[in-house]
């Protein structure tokens, strides 16, 4: 959210602290004073002493040091105050972020870090940490042979880490049961735009910007994924896939019937394989943009879709508020006095200084700590 800030009236949460100014007033004066003297002392040397080459003194001498050190002084004063600036910030929509998690028998593969179910909530919960609560909305479907919608577009985070929670270590759907071993994207995406469509019946149309986001291994693909993909572009929904899982692969978990027997399928592969080139094509199709889990962090491959989120909300105007100025008013009673270190030409002051310095910053950060 840009903000423009309107210094020319800062106003103070607790002005009662003002009245502290007039240490650096008199301090100021003082200052005048000496910078009076010296001027009167440069002009009687000049006058009274003769010597065979011209002598040059500094018009001002160490004096801009001590200058510096009382605006900083004041300034200190001033975010002891609590500055508050009239702020312009232009508003910016959010984002509905609908998740489709493939909960196939697949992501059971042991192939990363857990299995690649484990793996994809981990990942969750980094995008969980990467979107704004108080304007993007999150829901969760996930799909095999079927599709189970398990969180509508909320703002509210204990829902979304709750089922995170809960359902960390597997997928809800059956080992043993036989669809399980599909992966029916075509339903997925069908679910997301049902939960978008049931939001919309229950509140009505918001301005946030609508996008899918896909976490699977792309194997066993069913159903007409062309179709679902066609419905999602016609309501300006693009479709972000995350890859879970290696080239290499894993043992599939074994099937078992109804009396516990292993049930061997040939038509059935012994291992499984992440399917970069398919997601990467229904990425494209989806007019979204294919990332991998392990080949990026999972923060770089959360903010970017988020960031891609964002580029597509409205802005929706401008807005008054009150914007703090304590840390930047802290930091530039910081600056003054280095500024003013440009002046010191004695060495001993030099070193007094960095001191001083030093010792301060050690104070600030045990007390901040």
């Amino acid at each position: 959210m840009p903000v423009s800030i309107d210094f020319a009236h800062i106003t103070f949460a607790e002005p009662e602290f003002l009245w502290l100014l007039g240490g650096p007033a008199v301090l100021f004066v003082l200052w005048i004073r000496r910078l009076t003297y010296r001027r009167r002392d440069l002009r009687l040397f000049a006058r009274q002493r003769t010597l065979p080459v011209t002598e040059r003194y500094a018009p001002l001498g160490d004096l801009p040091f001590w200058l510096c050190l009382i605006v900083s002084s004041a300034i200190l004063v001033g975010a002891i105050a609590r500055p508050r600036g009239p702020a312009t910030a232009v508003r910016q929509g959010g984002i509905d972020l609908v998740i489709l998690q493939d909960g196939s028998a697949s992501m059971r593969v042991k192939d990363v870090a857990g299995d690649r179910w484990q793996r994809s909530i981990r990942f969750l919960r980094t995008l969980g940490d990467a979107i704004r609560w108080n304007d993007d909305r999150v829901a969760l479907a996930l799909f095999a042979h079927i599709a189970a919608p398990q969180i509508r577009l909320t703002r509210d985070p204990n829902t979304f880490f709750f089922f995170l929670d809960h359902l960390d270590q597997a997928p809800p759907f059956r080992i043993d049961d036989a669809t399980t071993w599909d992966t029916n994207l075509e339903l997925g995406i069908y679910w997301g735009l049902r939960l978008i469509e049931r939001d919309e019946e229950r509140h009505g149309k918001d301005s946030n910007a609508k996008m899918f986001v896909m976490l699977s291994d792309g194997e066993s693909w069913s159903g007409e994924v062309a179709k679902s993909l066609k419905l999602a572009a016609a309501r300006n929904i693009p479709l972000y896939v995350v890859g879970v899982g290696s080239l290499s692969g894993g043992a599939l978990p074994v099937f078992r019937n109804e009396k516990g027997e292993i049930v061997i399928d040939p038509e059935v592969p012994a291992t499984s394989r992440l399917d970069r080139v398919g997601l990467q094509r229904i990425a494209l199709a989806g007019g979204g943009q294919y990332f991998e889990i392990d080949r990026e962090s999972d923060r770089r491959i959360a903010n970017s879709i988020v960031d891609a989120g964002r580029k597509r909300a409205p802005s929706l105007g401008a807005v008054e508020e009150a914007e703090e100025l304590y840390w930047r008013f802290l930091a530039a009673a910081a600056l003054f006095p280095l500024l003013g270190l440009l002046f010191l030409r004695d060495r001993p002051e030099l070193w007094i200084q960095a001191v001083g310095a030093v010792t301060i910053l050690v104070g600030v950060y045990a007390i901040l700590r």
